[in-house]
């Protein structure tokens, strides 16, 4: 790369301010509804590189509402800091017998999250997550943390929904799922445009993880509801059935990736 070109991301310039996304350290802290599930696993070499294992069949959707920095100056303009996501992960067996997390689908709302995504190894595509947020106050409209207060979440991918969910507390404490309980594989790969017939070479890496951090988790009762979509392939993963869920706020630091 060019000495005068400071870009992390494109725009390439020599100052770097315009790039979509700046180096690592990346710090992230959110809001999470967690709905640990059941899956089908016959589809699994349908998205699932053979090299990396077989489903387990357990598998979790967070919904997640973010906010990210770097230095501490995108919370301050948090145009820059604030997005909402909703992650779908598979739990793994690896040729060892150790488990391990996939996460084949991933809808987010901020082309920054979406490219630092990317780079991770997190295929995330465009979509829109709303969720119900829990604020400190007894109060309705506050849908407090206890017993009987009910939440809910969906996601729209290309103005259709996909994905509907149902959460009531129980007032019981709750545990972590899915990402939040053990690490995630990311696939990187992307064409050469100068190669048109040759697709990506594939490799994969596990986050870099500085810290991380949680509230208490409180446990929940949910339901999912998934619709039919003409391009994206959900369904691949067959009846979803809920068999817990949580909700909570945790954080993470990101300082890079680390090959499998």
């Amino acid at each position: 790369m060019d000495h005068q070109l400071k870009s992390y991301t494109a725009p390439f310039t020599a100052s770097g301010r315009a790039a979509i996304v700046p180096p690592p350290p990346w710090h992230y802290a959110g809001w999470l509804m967690n709905v640990a599930l059941r899956c089908e696993t016959v589809h699994g070499p349908d998205f699932l590189p053979a090299a990396l294992g077989r489903l387990t069949g357990n598998g979790c959707i967070h919904f997640a509402d973010w906010q990210a920095t770097t230095d501490g100056s995108e919370l301050v303009d948090p145009v820059y800091a604030q997005y909402r996501e909703t992650i779908v992960i598979v739990e793994i067996e690896r040729s060892d017998g150790s488990l391990a997390n996939f996460c084949p689908f991933i809808w987010v709302d901020q082309d920054i999250s979406l490219v630092r995504g990317l780079l991770q190894g997190w295929p995330k595509k465009l979509g829109t997550t709303y969720m119900t947020r829990s604020l400190p106050l007894d109060q309705l409209a506050a849908a407090p943390l206890k017993a009987g207060t009910r939440l809910g979440a969906s996601l729209s991918v290309k103005e259709r929904r996909l994905i509907e969910a149902r959460l009531e507390l129980t007032g019981q404490p709750g545990s972590p799922l899915g990402f939040l309980t053990n690490r995630t594989i990311g696939t990187i790969g992307w064409p050469d445009l100068t190669k048109p017939q040759a697709g990506p070479e594939l490799r994969w890496v596990l986050p870099d993880i500085q810290s991380k951090v949680a509230s208490a988790w409180h446990e929940a009762e949910a339901t999912l509801n998934i619709l039919p979509h003409p391009v994206e392939e959900l369904s691949l993963l067959g009846k979803l059935t809920p068999v817990r869920a949580s909700v909570g706020w945790a954080g993470i630091t990101v300082v890079g990736a680390v090959p499998l």
